[in-house]
């Protein structure tokens, strides 16, 4: 391309080799668990818009990728009138239902520890919540504490020799373990960073971000049930998120053309499918926010780790622009949402020209300038 100053953004040039940080952020999953016969897998494939053809009862892992239902993208596009809208996407895995003991409950456990976050599914319209969460815990519970001891054991035999690595590690693992026998998840603890590292690098499962899912009938898709309520009330105490959700219903809406999907959520009184606030959840859950490009080609939202600078922020579109960077052109969503034109915005002083220090904020949107 010689040495031109290009721009992406506005007017995107050509796709090329997509950077490795995209690549890490794709690998990026959240592991839908619970169970056996609570509804997850009728969960996966409503958040999967029936696109895989699932495994019903089998111990491998069903995966998937969800779409982020975003009303602020399809908003930019009243504005900024696009040939294409390309949302953003998450991936998901429907794992096996957790049995009660056997040989295969270690099996699901080793499913677990690998992924990233975690979608517990709650049924509350026939079964007991409260046992089955406290079913679900102590399995998860009962885990970590066989891996936090041998690994308790083992660096304590590093930390001898002078190792402050090991003896970093024995810290955090004591830690953990007290908060495990007092039947308190990883999660309740008080973590930092270099903590949290040590904690997934064991993978320690309690420690992962957990959203609690509330199934609940079609009666009662506001969650207004005790069932519901319990589970929102265990969430917020244990650290956790939650959303409510009826999954035969949303699979259900998944199957329509999008009229017939908004003609029956307005007959129940709701504004958009419950797997739109779920998927957004679970891209809060791994740490994830949004920025966007829009031009005339194309609208499209783009995952970012919160806190990213804008050269990383590039690179998820692609290395050249990355490695390239000159600055970034950028403004917020809501100023176009206000002001209606990125001319008025421009008028209004809203736009910005950032450099390589800038921390990209979730609803910017942005025109990178690079010279490769």
């Amino acid at each position: 391309m010689g040495s031109t100053i290009q721009h992406w953004g506005q007017t995107p040039s050509r796709v090329g080799t997509m950077s490795r940080f995209l690549g890490d952020l794709l690998e990026m999953e959240c592991g839908i668990i619970g169970l056996q016969g609570v509804g997850k897998t009728t969960l996966f494939t409503a958040l999967t818009a029936h696109s895989v053809a699932v495994q019903v009862g089998s111990m491998k892992p069903n995966m998937g990728i969800a779409t982020i239902p975003d009303p602020r993208l399809a908003q930019i596009t009243t504005f900024i009138v696009p040939k294409k809208v390309i949302p953003a996407t998450l991936q998901v895995v429907d794992l096996p239902g957790v049995p009660s003991g056997g040989s295969n409950l270690n099996v699901v456990l080793a499913h677990i520890r690998n992924v990233d976050a975690l979608c517990h599914v709650v049924n509350c319209y026939d079964r007991d919540p409260k046992a089955d969460m406290a079913s679900m815990d102590s399995e998860l519970i009962v885990a970590d504490m066989v891996v936090v001891e041998g690994a308790i054991d083992k660096a304590e035999r590093t930390a001898k020799h002078g190792d402050k690595d090991a003896q970093r590690r024995v810290d955090v693992l004591s830690r953990v373990n007290a908060l495990l026998e007092e039947e308190k998840s990883a999660r309740e603890g008080d973590w930092d960073e270099s903590d949290r590292a040590i904690l997934k690098s064991y993978g320690i499962m309690t420690a992962k971000p957990m959203l609690y899912v509330a199934n609940v009938s079609e009666d009662d898709v506001q969650g207004n049930s005790e069932a519901a309520k319990y589970v929102a009330t265990y969430a917020q105490k244990t650290d956790g998120q939650s959303v409510v959700v009826c999954a035969i219903l949303e699979s259900e809406i998944a199957e329509l053309e999008q009229d017939d999907q908004i003609e029956m959520l307005e007959s129940m009184g709701l504004t958009e499918p419950a797997v739109g606030p779920l998927a957004r959840a679970l891209n809060t859950l791994l740490g994830l926010s949004t920025f966007y490009t829009a031009g005339e080609k194309e609208v499209r939202a783009w995952p970012i780790s919160k806190g990213a600078p804008a050269p990383q922020a590039a690179g998820v579109i692609h290395s050249d622009i990355e490695r390239g960077f000159i600055r970034a052109e950028c403004y917020h969503v809501d100023d176009l949402f206000a002001l209606t034109s990125e001319k008025a915005i421009k008028e209004a002083g809203k736009l910005r020209s950032e450099g390589k220090n800038y921390t990209m904020q979730d609803g910017d949107v942005v025109n990178f300038l690079f010279n490769v």
